[in-house]
């Protein structure tokens, strides 16, 4: 499919938002930014909008979804939201809450190894976009795609989402195995161990599990949790390190939504008893009930099994 120059709203003027922005416009898009902050009405923003990418925090998800029901859109366009996150109240994924909310618009998930700032720099790197549709999924694909951003689709929207926002936890476990100094040994057994403890939730919930071997799952681990510039990574390191979570959090210049999550997968692992050792530490560790190096020796001391158990 041939883009043709579309008309783009970016939600969410932070450094995601406006990275994606930045490669919309490489494609001769029109693209329009919007944030609470801007001069426009979100109304104006999205009056003319043929594809609608949220960008936001999972904090402002549900906000930015009330304000546009709000508003009548055209059934036609397409929703695309870009947010590794899960609702605190519902437990749910921000897909779907936008589905819930707009159940007649087609909807895309895009997720992948895809930190903002090297984004920024115009570094190469590659995403997933996935979708029910596949025309949609095909029409970000193009909105998107460049010689700095390579896109692929596939049609597992659950899993791409919940790769790239389970990550973020197991992005905060890395930190704190950096910030010990535990050495590239254990770095390495955390991550492989990490990413079937991401498969158990995701299939639990209904993704598919080849999902987690892609971009948005094994990839978008990879680098947030070997990246200083992951803020979740940093959340880990820092509290290896010695400082507390409050200071930590003062000091961000953005949301770690591995904090939230945490706090929402230790729920779902309850409610359906999936086996999740290594978030339970992180949480744990969060909750301020044990210290890093506690984390680790509990890790350490679990019962033997078998490696492809649980």
């Amino acid at each position: 499919m041939e883009n043709s120059g579309k008309m783009v709203t970016v939600l969410g003027a932070g450094h995601w938002g406006n990275g994606l922005a930045s490669l919309v416009k490489k494609k001769q898009n029109s693209v329009c930014v919007w944030s609470r902050q801007s001069s426009d009405s979100l109304e104006q923003a999205v009056a003319s909008a043929e594809v609608i990418i949220s960008a936001v925090s999972m904090k402002g998800v549900k906000p930015t979804i009330a304000a546009l029901q709000a508003i009548n859109l055209k059934p036609e366009t397409i929703l695309a939201t870009a947010t590794k996150g899960l609702d605190l109240e519902t437990l749910q994924t921000p897909s779907q809450l936008w589905h819930q909310a707009f159940p007649e618009q087609h909807l895309v998930v895009l997720s992948g190894p895809n930190l903002s700032k090297e984004i920024a720099a115009g570094l190469p790197t590659a995403t997933a976009v996935a979708s029910l549709d596949p025309t949609a999924a095909e029409t970000v694909q193009n909105i998107l795609s460049s010689e700095q951003f390579r896109v692929y689709v596939n049609a597992d929207p659950l899993g791409t989402e919940l790769g790239g926002t389970l990550k973020n936890v197991m992005a905060i476990a890395a930190g704190v195995c950096d910030g010990l100094n535990l050495g590239t040994n254990a770095k390495a057994a955390l991550l492989t161990r990490a990413l079937p403890e991401m498969m158990r939730v995701g299939i639990a919930l209904g993704a598919s599990p080849e999902t987690f071997f892609g971009l948005s799952g094994l990839g978008d681990l990879l680098a947030t949790c070997n990246s200083a510039l992951s803020r979740n990574y940093q959340v880990g390191y820092k509290l290896a390190g010695g400082k507390s979570l409050t200071q930590i959090l003062m000091e961000s210049d953005g949301t770690a939504e591995g904090i939230n999550t945490t706090d929402v997968v230790i729920q779902i692992a309850k409610a359906r008893s999936l086996s999740v050792p290594i978030t339970y530490q992180v949480y744990a560790l969060l909750q301020g009930l044990i210290t890093p190096q506690i984390a680790v020796k509990n890790l350490m001391a679990r019962d033997l099994t078998s490696e492809f158990s649980v």
